[in-house]
């Protein structure tokens, strides 16, 4: 434990040769060096729960043994090529992704990240289309790049000065604070309509594609009624534009299947992904159907995107997924979760709102009156994590507590970590 420089150190030295930027949770942070399915150790032994999968990432637990077996064995042989050449594994991952995306979703582009992902879903759209500008949502988050950035609707993330324009934001599904005043069912899905409004008042006309997350995860755990995504299918279909969903954060089991969109019944155009492909290996993907996918003849390549060793463990954790079936582990696991949540909210009345699909829930904290709990939310994590338990937190205000373990997780680490906050929430309210 002594070769562990220590988190005083490393704040230290992140202040010093790291960009700003680069933030951190705690007031009193630690030092990870050690994980172990969903658990983390810090350089003092400490074990903690981890509760938010490094966003959305370690869906098949930290340093899964079958991955990183995986890893280990092609690194040993080729480590990298890139896409000029031939190598299997990334032909082999493509097929698997035609398997397990929905409808005709084919053709995929292996990339290094996320925000590389929507980019490069951006332009094939355009590309098919002939159209340039974008529909997007409030509150949607879709990269750190200046493209990502602008089809971003958190000002949290929005840090270009000078975004790039053509895009028009749409109202998001957020119907515990419904943007429109309204309250679902009688809305008649207001939100979704309002785009049909949007792209004739606000656009040329001339838009490529849609952007929506099926949970906004960022955003707030923003999760959309059951039948919001097949009225925005049917308006955008009419006006011949794309649905391109953003699963970086929702795939790969996360929700109770294998992709968020699935829960909605509808099929995108494109997809794009991310995190959990490969388990913490840095990946992004893109895939669409063969007649938007074909258009795409100008040479392009990734240097990193889908090199041996990332398709390998994308394979590894494919096949972990699919062996150990982790989508109906997390919808029976998030069901344990919620209703767990909603009894807290029974006696805490900080917990405005419980939301989410399997195990990708939100809980919004708030006082009198509505307003975003702010302060109290990173007491709250921080009591937790004192206590070895890692909650995540997001939303436009910050204050709406994120719960995306592993998959991986047991009921039991969940009663525990619920009894917790149960505990550290009655300690901030006067009895």
């Amino acid at each position: 434990m002594s070769n562990y420089i220590g988190p005083q150190e490393i704040l230290r030295k992140k202040s010093e040769y790291l960009i700003p930027c680069v933030y951190h949770f705690y007031n009193e942070p630690m030092q990870l060096v050690r994980g172990e399915m969903q658990y983390l150790y810090d350089n003092t032994g400490k074990e903690y729960l981890d509760c938010f999968s490094g966003v959305s990432v370690v869906n098949c637990g930290h340093c899964n043994p079958q991955i990183t077996e995986a890893i280990c064995e092609q690194v040993k042989t080729l480590q990298h090529t890139t896409t000029i050449y031939l190598t299997e594994n990334i032909v082999n991952l493509a097929e698997q992704l035609a398997q397990v995306t929905p409808g005709k979703l084919q053709k995929t582009f292996f990339c290094a990240s996320g925000s590389e992902a929507n980019e490069g879903a951006a332009l094939l759209a355009s590309l098919y289309t002939g159209s340039s500008e974008f529909l997007s949502l409030r509150q949607g988050l879709h990269g750190r790049t200046k493209l990502g950035m602008s089809l971003t609707g958190l000002s949290f993330w929005r840090t270009d000065s000078a975004p790039v324009g053509g895009i028009s934001f749409a109202p998001n599904a957020y119907c515990y604070r419904c943007p429109l005043g309204k309250q679902y069912p009688e809305c008649d899905l207001a939100c979704a309509n309002e785009i049909e409004t949007i792209i004739k008042t606000a656009t040329s006309g001339k838009v490529a594609a849609m952007f929506a997350e099926p949970i906004q995860g960022n955003g707030g755990m923003i999760t959309p009624p059951l039948d919001y995504f097949k009225r925005v299918k049917e308006i955008l279909d009419s006006y011949g534009i794309l649905l391109i969903t953003d699963e970086v954060q929702t795939g790969f089991g996360r929700t109770g299947k294998m992709f968020a969109i699935e829960h909605y019944g509808v099929e995108p155009d494109i997809m794009t992904m991310a995190k959990a492909l490969a388990n913490g290996t840095p990946v992004g993907a893109f895939t669409a159907r063969p007649p938007i996918a074909d258009v795409y003849t100008r040479p392009g390549a990734s240097t990193l995107g889908g090199n041996p060793v990332t398709a390998a463990a994308g394979l590894a954790t494919l096949k972990y997924i699919a062996a150990n079936n982790l989508p109906a582990r997390a919808a029976e696991l998030g069901k344990v979760l919620k209703d767990g949540l909603l009894a807290l909210q029974e006696k805490h009345s900080m917990i405005g709102d419980v939301r989410g699909l399997g195990l990708m829930l939100g809980a919004e904290l708030i006082l009198e009156g509505k307003i975003p709990a702010i302060a109290e939310i990173d007491l709250i994590i921080e009591k937790m994590k004192d206590r070895g338990f890692l909650l995540g937190k997001n939303g436009p205000n910050r204050n709406v507590l994120a719960f995306q373990p592993p998959l991986v997780i047991t009921e039991n680490d969940l009663s525990n970590m619920l009894t917790n906050l149960d505990e550290v929430m009655s300690s901030l309210t006067p009895s």
